[in-house]
């Protein structure tokens, strides 16, 4: 009798638990799992489940943070490009204010003239010294002619034997240092990219093509080198003294592969 006693109460309990779900209480969801052996009870967490719930809300607004900085990115990104285009405008506009504030200023061209008396300036310049050169085929010869305080202006007359040469001046800027005239010969770098051309007359619209292009920023053009029918006729000129610094004038011989060329020639100043 005590041994059946006490097991009814046990099958009582037992009917009454399996009676029982979860659904019994509120607040509480009953999930069911298959694999799990019926009648056993599935522990539960609630600060695990918590937890998940937590994180899980943390990774949806990090996705959601993401997903805006995405289309925000674009804006941004245009933006930088906006404000890059705009300092390279406003770096543009400096660039170009600077350029212009170091522009030196146009100087006037050269008075030129003409003469038929090529003989007697010959016959005169034999009898100075080194007034009678040769500027070599492919040669360019530079006179360096400062500007002096007891002169305004330089002048310059010259002739050749036979055939043209080119000729240009140009205005060196830096402060003279020697007041001395110098002359300076160089060679042509296009020698093997240049055709020999016809010598002989012609008019004064013939560039020349040989000259070398001028890199110093202080240099500034006054006459660009023309071929000059300095055979025929005395090639003369002046020029107002625009202020302190060297002449430059250039007997240019680079366009031509196999002639020299005899120059007669003068500088000097004048008040």
């Amino acid at each position: 009798m005590t041994a059946m006693a006490s097991i009814e109460p046990t099958s009582e309990l037992q009917s009454r638990l399996s009676s029982l779900s979860f659904s019994s209480f509120p607040g509480v969801t009953s999930h069911h799992c298959d694999s799990e052996p019926p009648g056993s009870l599935q522990s539960t967490n609630l600060t695990e489940s918590f937890t998940q719930s937590s994180n899980q809300a943390n990774m949806n607004e990090t996705k959601e943070d993401l997903a805006k900085g995405n289309e925000e990115a674009p804006a941004e990104l245009a933006l930088g490009e906006g404000g890059e285009e705009n300092n390279s405008a406003g770096t543009c506009r400096l660039s170009a204010e600077i350029k212009e504030a170091a522009q030196m200023p146009t100087l006037p061209p050269p008075t030129t003239w003409t003469s038929a008396a090529v003989k007697e300036l010959k016959a005169k310049l034999r009898t100075e010294k080194d007034s009678v050169v040769t500027v070599y085929r492919g040669d360019i010869m530079t006179v360096h002619v400062p500007t002096v305080p007891e002169a305004k202006k330089v002048c310059w007359e010259f002739a050749t034997d036979g055939f043209d040469i080119g000729f240009g001046i140009y205005f060196d800027w830096t402060p003279v240092t020697s007041r001395s005239i110098t002359v300076h010969i160089s060679e042509s770098s296009d020698d093997e990219d240049e055709e020999e051309e016809l010598e002989g007359p012609l008019g004064n619209d013939d560039v020349e093509r040989g000259s070398k292009s001028q890199t110093n920023s202080n240099l500034a053009e006054i006459l660009p080198v023309y071929r000059q029918d300095s055979h025929l006729s005395v090639q003369g000129g002046s020029h107002d003294f625009p202020g302190e610094g060297t002449y430059l004038l250039k007997f240019d011989n680079s366009y031509s592969l196999w002639r020299n060329k005899t120059l007669y020639y003068r500088v000097y100043y004048s008040a």
